[in-house]
């Protein structure tokens, strides 16, 4: 698969090292040439230049992209390319740097297909730490797998299905489930599929493509 990733800072090099090391293709967008060097001296495709500028972005080749990050610490640069992306049919991913908020989470949703803050990912990961827990397995488990959540069009062909019913293809596992705008939590063996349900699974990255096929219909 082909990604393009604007911004090669922390997240976006450590994001770009996942996908080159499963074989993927990655296509760096950095307007700072520092930054840029370093992207190019590791071996990858690199358009220098601003993110927001739809021109700079389509020397990326958005046309045969599968998917498009933007991954920069300017979350006004990053809507802006991903709504570029999103003229282009790129599934699109945002990063909000900005402290997680319900509000500014759902302000930006509706326009890219997922939206991400490292910054409470990495405490999430911090209280597990001090808890106890194994950081490294997670660490582990993730460089071969997958997260992500998906929600529930009206029309899909699972509405109205038991959650532990739901036969995922290529061996998906289902962890989590929610209401719209509500909270994601195990499901009960009784709880049923809803339209704007949410539902979050596990998945080699091959199969996520299948997996949303299934769920929207």
């Amino acid at each position: 698969m082909k990604f393009v990733i604007v911004g090669y800072g922390r997240v976006g090099m450590r994001t770009t090292n996942i996908l080159t090391s499963e074989g993927h293709e990655v296509v760096i967008v950095e307007q700072d040439p520092e930054k840029a060097q370093r992207a190019r001296d590791d071996g990858l495709e690199t358009i220098e230049g601003d993110g927001e500028d739809e021109r700079v972005l389509e020397r990326a080749g958005l046309d045969d992209t599968d998917a498009f990050a933007a991954l920069t610490a300017d979350l006004n640069v990053n809507f802006t390319a991903c709504m570029v992306a999103n003229d282009h049919g790129c599934r699109t991913v945002l990063r909000i740097d900005e402290d997680y908020r319900q509000e500014i989470y759902e302000k930006y949703a509706a326009d890219v297909d997922e939206v991400i803050y490292p910054e409470r990912l990495g405490a999430a990961g911090a209280k597990t730490a001090l808890l106890g827990g194994d950081l490294n397995v997670l660490a582990d488990l993730t460089e071969h797998l997958t997260a992500t959540t998906i929600p529930i069009p009206e029309g899909s062909p699972v509405i109205g299905k038991r959650v532990v019913e739901l036969d995922l293809p290529d061996d998906a596992r289902l962890y989590a489930h929610g209401r719209d705008k509500e909270p994601m939590t195990i499901p009960m063996p009784r709880t049923t599929i809803e339209g704007g349900d949410r539902i979050a699974l596990i998945a080699e990255p091959p199969a996520l493509e299948s997996v949303r096929e299934m769920l929207r219909g």
